[in-house]
């Protein structure tokens, strides 16, 4: 059995703020102020390679932007997730962050949250997988790495193709209202959450147990 969990709008309620500066950077680049939406999930390599091939100019700017934007940005916990994460530590669960976010973010999070290495078993990072999101390659290299099979791994997920990755990979998706609303997630998972408040690991698992 393994809990995966990305990252963005799962662990840390960030999906607005990273909206807000994309939207900014689509704006400027591309003229297209409604960018953000289409790039979630995305690693900077694939966005780079879709939007921005040949303009070297715009792909410095953006790294100096990005950098300095996940320095500064507030990483709030989303309710709930640190008693989460506690009780399926205290029951010896296999829990890992599954993100697109590369290293160089992480080093932001770790500055801020330095005790999220102690909360997860394992972090991957878009550096650990070729196909990024919604590739189901980052959920089934965290099942291979567990030993688990998809039936007992529970995805969390927000984003759309973070969502239609965990539903690629075979495994149980529980989808967070965070980023998009609870009517538009629904079709990719078997249970759609608000936040962690109140919600036991126990709960999860019998949501997803199938009757004989």
């Amino acid at each position: 059995m393994a809990f995966l969990f990305d990252l963005d709008g799962v662990i840390f309620d960030t999906e607005g703020q990273y909206t807000v500066l994309w939207n900014r950077i689509g704006a400027d680049w591309l003229g297209d102020a409604d960018f953000g939406k289409k790039i979630k999930g995305q690693t900077l390599v694939q966005i780079f390679g879709r939007y921005f091939p040949d303009n070297e100019a715009a792909r410095k700017d953006i790294r100096e932007r990005l950098d300095r934007f996940e320095g500064e940005m507030s990483y709030e916990y989303v309710p709930g997730v640190e008693d989460f994460l506690r009780a399926l530590a205290g029951n010896g669960i296999p829990r890992a962050i599954v993100t697109s976010s590369n290293r160089a973010k992480m080093e932001h999070v770790y500055r801020v949250h330095p005790e999220i290495r102690d909360m997860f078993t394992h972090i991957f990072t878009g550096e650990d997988f070729t196909r990024s999101k919604p590739a189901p390659d980052c959920y089934l290299l965290g099942m291979k790495t567990y030993g688990t099979a998809p039936e007992a791994t529970f995805i969390f997920e927000d984003s759309f193709s973070g969502l239609q990755a965990a539903k690629d990979s075979g495994g149980n998706v529980i989808a967070l209202a965070t980023t998009n609303s609870r009517e538009a997630v629904a079709p990719y998972a078997g249970l759609v959450i608000d936040d962690f408040k109140g919600l036991a690991p126990e709960a999860v698992m019998k949501n997803f147990c199938k009757d004989e």
